[in-house]
């Protein structure tokens, strides 16, 4: 056998540099204490004299639940005349904070009984692997989740998708056949298969849908949008629905938010919601469709119905897809079940969240947020140091807007093509284009939302405060401009 020494320098040679690996040799024979090499200082960050006054040195930093049965596998191992390569893995604990896996290679020399004669271990740092592969584990288990839960979701939906086919191909096969059925029973049997084939075409969609935001196949292509907006022209197609359930949508929805969203995607979110509390909700009723903000950068929206409610047994059912929930309206209405799933995925696509409060024979609320754009004012003005002097008394006195310069109406123009400002505030005597030309090419322009405009005069003349309010500018500032008019204008364009 090879001098322990020159040995042990080898080692050192090899792991020198090495910062997630060290060595250490043992043996029996010669000494109780393991030998480790200085790399070990570099691995788990405590010196060779720290650990050699630990009573099984290494070993010790092992935490007391895992140290017995690791400390019998390892003597097990080396009572093993047949065992002579073998690997261990184990955790040691340096602090409150801080734990390091360590790989452990063993290598056992024996003597001609069968005894270790000679102990090499190779150290190898694994914390980063383990770490990787506690991940992927957690990640492997939530897809098996997942792709249970599709079955299910899969299982349920076949059912759905072929029951209504024995209402549409029954009736049909009624009218075909029989000749002599009179046209209030005729008209009975259309209906019939008129509310089944709308229910279908309604969880198709859903089901198309859903499925095209889980693959990837529709992207979230997110935009300013003006919140009343969006949610007054989303609901103008259901309002006759509501109508004729003389329910009244009451909305309080504040002017001057903007949200970041796909104008389809949560179109659709908002007619889902509105869609289930018409449903859901007595004849006379209100539902109220309410938006605001949240939490910083973020906008909450509601919806609260006085309707039906949900038992406390059912609301787990709600938004899991392997759980699907459906129950028919208060005027007997057959929903798809997977409205509330659909809403669930668009939510978490725009990073937002969504959730409810109901009680059985009270009615329900929603909630959801989505992320909230930023506040633009679009200033118009050529000369620089009014521009600047405006900016400043802006960005002091308002929080949360951006401010956008542009020296000229077309440069201004070509701006408005791409953003969508909360408010402009424009010099009437600029060059190129004066602010009624600006005013006319604006108006002009087919805009989702009519954008508030306050004009900067520099002599208000009754012609010309005439023909601004022929194109709906009342709003204007006289030179020179006064900040705190200018800042209580603005605010008033917001109400």
């Amino acid at each position: 056998m090879s001098d322990f020494s020159s040995e042990f320098s080898i080692f050192e040679r090899f792991s020198d540099g090495m910062p997630n690996i060290f060595m250490g040799l043992f043996r029996p024979n010669d000494s109780s204490q393991i030998k480790y090499t200085k790399s070990i200082e570099s691995v788990i960050g405590i010196s060779l004299e720290e650990i050699n006054l630990f009573p099984e040195q290494l070993y010790s930093l092992i935490p007391e639940e895992d140290f017995h049965p690791f400390i019998k596998n390892i003597r097990e191992k080396f009572a093993n005349p047949n065992v002579s390569n073998f690997e261990t893995e184990f955790l040691i604990k340096l602090n409150s904070e801080q734990n390091i896996w360590l790989k452990e290679h063993i290598k056992i020399v024996r003597d001609k009984n069968g005894l270790p004669a000679e102990v090499i271990s190779l150290f190898v740092n694994n914390t980063e692997l383990k770490s990787v592969s506690e991940a992927s584990k957690i990640k492997i288990n939530k897809y098996k989740d997942l792709n249970q839960a599709k079955d299910k979701f899969i299982s349920i939906v076949s059912h759905d998708l072929r029951a209504p086919f024995t209402t549409l191909l029954g009736f049909s096969e009624i009218l075909v056949n029989e000749k002599d059925i009179d046209e209030e029973e005729r008209n009975e049997y259309l209906g019939y298969i008129y509310d089944s084939s709308k229910t279908q075409l309604s969880l198709i969609n859903n089901l198309l849908d859903w499925s095209r935001l889980q693959t990837g196949r529709v992207k979230v292509e997110p935009q300013r949008l003006h919140v009343k907006t969006i949610i007054s022209n989303a609901l103008s197609p259901i309002s006759i629905e509501a109508a004729r359930k003389r329910i009244e949508l009451k909305f309080d929805i504040p002017n001057e938010l903007y949200m970041n969203a796909d104008e389809r995607l949560i179109s659709q979110t908002i007619i889902n919601l509105v869609s289930n509390a018409i449903k859901f909700s007595n004849e006379g009723s209100d539902i109220s469709i309410a938006a605001s903000k949240f939490k910083e950068g973020m906008l909450e929206f509601i919806v609260k119905d006085d309707g039906v409610g949900i038992s406390e047994e059912n609301q787990s059912k709600l938004f899991q897809i392997d759980q699907k929930f459906s129950l028919p309206g208060t005027d007997g209405q057959k929903g798809s079940g997977l409205g509330l799933t659909l809403a669930k995925e668009i939510i978490d696509q725009h990073n937002g969240y969504i959730w409810f409060y109901s009680q059985e024979g009270i009615g329900s609320e929603f909630h959801f947020t989505i992320p909230e754009a930023k506040n633009i004012i679009l200033l118009i003005e050529h000369d620089k140091e009014l521009r600047d002097h405006l900016k400043e008394v802006i960005e002091l006195n308002l929080i949360g807007y951006e401010i956008i310069f542009s020296n000229n109406g077309y440069e201004a123009i070509s701006k408005f093509k791409t953003i969508l400002p909360t408010v402009i505030i424009t010099d009437h005597d600029m060059p190129l284009m004066n602010g009624i030309q600006l005013v006319e090419a604006i108006n002009s322009k087919d805009t989702m939302s009519p954008v508030p405009i306050i004009v900067i005069l520099q002599n208000m003349t009754d012609d010309l405060i005439t023909r601004y309010e022929h194109l709906g500018i009342s709003k204007i500032v006289t030179k020179p401009v006064n900040d705190s008019l200018l800042l209580t204008t603005i605010q008033s364009c917001l109400n």
